[in-house]
């Protein structure tokens, strides 16, 4: 069968959306569609078709999905609770074969992630929801975004980039795997160009399963190494602290149960998958989708001088 020709995303302007969606139409093959509410600030993409409902209205999404062959989803952190469910019920309804659901960093297979991390709960609630619903799923399986971890401030990565300080987790040597958000789109857009199904890469090879991609697979003592050569710091420039992961884990989670969920989530989340058991290196016990895809060997140093325009520009991750 040849390859999917209609997508529909939703949250084609947001940070991972916006990626996927570039990519998307940079191949030609689809005709791509952003499913929007009325009162979203979604640019205007040369080829980018917009269709407009009513989250509050289950019965909008169904018109807008119907003749959509694969959907992406990608929701905000504000989104309501229930609002995954409905998507994928409606998709079901209108017909949709495929669906992406909103599950994008650590790793579907891994127990350890499904049970002991915060998003691993969130994973399997999306997971779940599949349940009764005559669809295909394929979960990208990228790690942490690398621009997103590193240009938020200490508790995501350790690093606070502005202020030249930092935190190892341990010695700060356990490497895990991470993909910019570019990457990520290109490996949705590759996957998409593949046939449905047939010889194999296909479509088909991944059906109900993870797809595994990365762009670099680095410890923090790697990121630092890159942010001196970009920014022509020396070791001795930076503030450099260490927490042992177990007891950061566990602050972390103490500050959730507080109600400081803004300083809780996120200590936790990072410091579970920087275990020295390897729970944060998926790459090294499942394998990566990169060549199969095609994807291109990124640059570390390029990443990180993005990270610091980010950074410079005052970004912020909320």
């Amino acid at each position: 069968m040849a390859h999917i020709e209609k997508v529909a995303i939703i949250g084609a302007g947001g940070r991972i959306g916006s990626a996927f969606t570039r990519e998307i139409l940079r191949t030609g093959k689809h005709a791509v569609t952003a499913i929007t509410h009325k009162d979203s600030k979604t640019a205007s993409i040369p080829g980018l078709k917009v269709a407009v409902v009513d989250y509050d209205d289950d019965a909008s999404l169904i018109p807008a999905l119907t003749g959509q062959q694969f959907l992406i989803i990608t929701l905000s952190m504000n989104a309501p609770g229930d609002l995954h469910a409905r998507i994928l019920k409606a998709a079901g309804e209108a017909g949709v074969s495929w669906v992406m659901p909103n599950i994008y960093g650590g790793d579907i297979q891994n127990k350890a992630v499904m049970e002991e991390t915060l998003n691993g709960k969130s994973y399997k609630a999306r997971l779940a929801e599949f349940e009764g619903v005559n669809v295909s799923r394929v979960v990208l399986v990228c790690g942490f975004w690398y621009e997103f971890g590193l240009a938020s401030k200490e508790p995501f990565f350790g690093f606070d980039v502005a202020d030249r300080s930092l935190t190892f987790y341990d010695d700060g040597n356990t490497k895990i795997d991470v993909s910019t958000w570019d990457q990520c789109g290109r490996a949705v857009a590759a996957f998409l160009s593949l046939p449905v199904d047939g010889p194999s890469p296909c479509m088909a090879d991944w059906k109900n399963k993870p797809l595994y991609i990365n762009s670099f697979k680095v410890s923090q003592r790697d990121m630092l190494d890159s942010l001196n050569r970009v920014l022509e710091t020396t070791d001795s420039d930076w503030t450099i602290d260490s927490e042992v992961t177990e007891v950061r884990f566990k602050r972390g989670l103490a500050e959730l149960q507080s109600g400081n969920a803004m300083l809780g989530f996120p200590t936790a989340s990072y410091a579970r998958i920087f275990y020295p058991d390897g729970v944060g290196d998926f790459g090294s016990r499942w394998g990566l989708s990169d060549r199969l895809l095609g994807l291109p060997q990124e640059s570390l140093d390029d990443a990180t001088k993005k990270v610091v325009e980010m950074v410079k520009n005052g970004w912020t991750p909320f």
